[in-house]
């Protein structure tokens, strides 16, 4: 790399400094955690969304709690040496502050190392800041030409390059480091901006210069699936690319990169295991709380590829001092898979392209229309609400065309609602049941869609009118992410409504029953253990009851229960069907039967590294089966959350149909193509 290229990747990377502090201000503004110096550190505000300010909030507490751990050992017998903090890339953190105003560094310093001009920045912020003054007390600052930018009793900041090792090692020593004593080393998202052989240099240095020290480590990982996919394009974007997660791509192969490097023990959790194991419950629901919030999806994904590690030298395991071992967090690891779905890119004249939306439904209106509605998008160039119907067509076995129809008629309009539910009525008539417009706005009333066209439904003679339906207790479909299911009862077609999400509770566990003739809710008996409470998850029918599978529960865990309701003499009986192996709990998948074998198609899992493909599960053994999803033939990436999905049972075939969603803060992404599984492999009747 030449040095003008080197000097634009150093600009970029500092510049996500600069990003980083204004979400951590942010974050601290908006209560997640408490510090009142993030607002001091950096000029300017601004106001993350509630996706951004958890992620830097479980990011926080990780550090938190791996700092207190090691100071609570190394500070815990008066006769020790004082205790040292090395934070590597500190940029405009307040560490140093926060430690002090809590009291915490009666017996230990901080060392601070970034950037020259990030160090001398941050001095000057400090020296300009009275309140961050009476802290650090009386300092003085280096010249222009000395690494050293401020020096205090307690406090140091020094402004090095990581990658010049020997240079940072005697301006460490002449700032007073002494590596005889305890260290920590702080590297927060650091590490992956260097080359990996400099930053292996900067490991096996470390280990051998400090005997008693413990190296904290937060960044990203799981290059290779599509959401890792998407994070590794966003930093190449930004021109900071993250190097050597091919050759570390998970917490096992970081932890052996450790070893190898030196240090005596290591360990290491991702986010999900940090924010589960070691938050108490009621700081969970503390933060749960705060802000309204409905991107799961991208919450746990988000959490997956970032992971908190702790290795040592000297006697003191990390297993130990800072990830004691624990069952409240199980890893599940999905069976050998049983077999293959190809899949392929559906061709078409736009193939696919004006369905880019997650958070939609699509309904099976005929064998050969295809009705996707609503959602969030990408419409007339701009993301937002979709409010254009997409239609899938074909005629005789050809090649299945989409386009885009606007609704017609002058009743009503397409309201922008998403994680919506829709219900073929008919070949021309389509119930659409809750949604909503924003996490703290439901959609209000039902829809009922009509489509109008010459026979053969041909996506383009097609029009789609839009009536408002009267129905008493309007109030029940104030929900979202729920799922609405035809089940049978005493020769009558009911729809079955069934948990969701709504303003005043996050998850809710009623059910209701729809007549479709006559479009009235009707009480019916439902008997046996009432399930817990849960949204996102699937349902369809099946021997004229309902399947209900996985789900986000109450407490904003993934479930993987498999529930039958019942159909029975005196109304319906639910039951837990007893699956084995267990399906590794998942949600915001999709659900079909075929061949009596429940298919659950995709989703968010946060208890395995891997990805779900499809989970068969045969409703009369019980037994259950991985099968993986062949991208060969299909662009990548390849995001199966927030979509929907169509059986086309006597062709074998699953078409899978937008998906996609916000990926934290580096950019939203929707699958940009239909894709459809073979599932000829899958032996008829199971």
């Amino acid at each position: 790399m030449g040095p003008r290229n080197r000097e634009r990747r150093t600009g970029a990377v500092q510049s996500t400094n600069d990003s980083s502090a204004l979400s951590k201000s942010s974050l601290a503004a908006r209560g997640y955690v408490e510090d009142a110096f993030a607002g001091l550190m950096v000029p300017g505000a601004a106001r993350r969304a509630p996706l951004i300010h958890r992620g830097y909030y479980v990011r926080a507490r990780a550090v938190r709690h791996c700092v207190r751990a090691f100071l609570s050992r190394a500070c815990a017998h008066p006769a020790a040496p004082p205790a040292q903090i090395l934070s590597l890339g500190a940029g405009s953190d307040s560490l140093y502050f926060r430690l002090k105003s809590a009291g915490l560094l009666a017996r230990a310093s901080v060392w601070e190392v970034d950037f020259p001009e990030v160090a001398r920045r941050k001095a000057e912020r400090i020296g300009d800041t009275p309140a961050l003054c009476a802290f650090t007390g009386p300092f003085r600052t280096g010249d222009p030409s000395s690494a050293l930018c401020l020096e205090a009793t307690d406090y140091r900041i020094l402004g090095l390059d990581l990658r010049q090792l020997q240079r940072l090692q005697g301006a460490l020593a002449a700032a007073g480091l002494d590596p005889a004593s305890p260290t920590l080393l702080l590297a927060e998202a650091v590490l992956t901006y260097l080359e990996p052989d400099r930053a292996a240099d900067l490991l096996a240095w470390a280990a051998q210069r400090f005997p008693r020290a413990l190296f904290v480590v937060y960044e990203q990982m799981e290059p290779r699936d599509a959401f890792g996919q998407v994070m590794l394009q966003h930093f190449r974007r930004l021109n900071s690319p993250l190097h050597g997660l091919d050759r570390f791509p998970d917490v096992e192969a970081q932890r052996r990169r450790f070893l190898q490097a030196g240090w005596t023990a290591c360990s290491a959790v991702d986010m999900n295991e940090f924010y589960r194991r070691f938050l108490p419950a009621e700081e969970r629901r503390r933060v749960e709380k705060l802000e309204p919030f409905d991107e799961f999806e991208e919450w746990h994904l988000k959490c997956s590829h970032y992971f908190i590690l702790a290795a040592s030298t000297g006697d003191t395991p990390p297993q130990t001092l800072v990830f004691p071992p624990s069952e409240a967090f199980s890893r599940v690891d999905p069976a050998t898979p049983a077999g293959i779905f190809p899949a392929r890119v559906v061709t078409g004249d736009s193939q696919g392209s004006h369905l880019k939306r997650y958070g939609h439904a699509s309904v099976l209106v005929s064998p050969g229309v295809i009705l996707s509605a609503g959602g969030f998008g990408e419409q007339d160039g701009r993301h937002c609400r979709v409010n254009k119907f997409h239609l899938l067509s074909r005629h005789c076995g050809f090649d299945w065309k989409d386009s885009q129809v606007c609704s017609g008629g002058t009743e009503a309009r397409w309201d922008g609602r998403l994680y919506h539910t829709m219900t073929h009525l008919s070949d021309t008539q389509i119930l659409v049941l809750g949604g909503r417009l924003s996490p703290v706005n439901p959609a209000s009333g039902v829809l009922q869609l009509h489509l109008c066209g010459r026979e053969g439904h041909n996506a383009k003679d097609l029009n789609v009118a839009i009536t408002k339906v009267d129905l008493e207790g309007d109030s029940i479909l104030s929900r979202w992410r729920h799922s609405t299911t035809e089940v049978s009862y005493q020769n009558q077609e009911y729809l079955f409504v069934y948990g969701g999400r709504g303003v005043v509770e996050p998850v809710l566990s009623d059910w209701h029953f729809l007549h479709e003739r006559t479009m009235s809710w009707v009480r019916i008996s439902v008997e046996g253990e009432v399930p817990e409470g849960r949204h996102s998850h699937s349902a369809c029918s099946w021997q004229g009851g309902a399947l209900i599978a996985g789900g986000l529960g109450a407490s904003e865990e993934p479930l993987n229960s498999v529930l039958f309701l019942k159909p029975v003499s005196a109304g319906f009986l639910w039951e837990s069907l007893d699956i084995q192996p267990p399906i590794t709990p998942r949600y915001s998948h999709t659900a079909h039967v075929l061949n009596g074998q429940l298919l659950l198609v995709g989703g968010v899992w946060i208890h395995s590294s891997s990805v779900p493909g499809v989970t068969v599960i045969d409703l009369t053994t019980g037994l259950s089966s991985e099968y993986q999803i062949d991208t060969t033939c299909v662009p990548w990436p390849l995001m199966l959350h927030n979509h929907t999905s169509i059986l086309l049972s006597e062709e074998q075939q699953l078409l899978l149909l937008g998906g996609g969603g916000n990926c934290f803060s580096f950019g939203t992404y929707f699958n940009p193509h239909i894709v459809t599984l073979d599932l000829s492999s899958l032996s008829a009747g199971g």
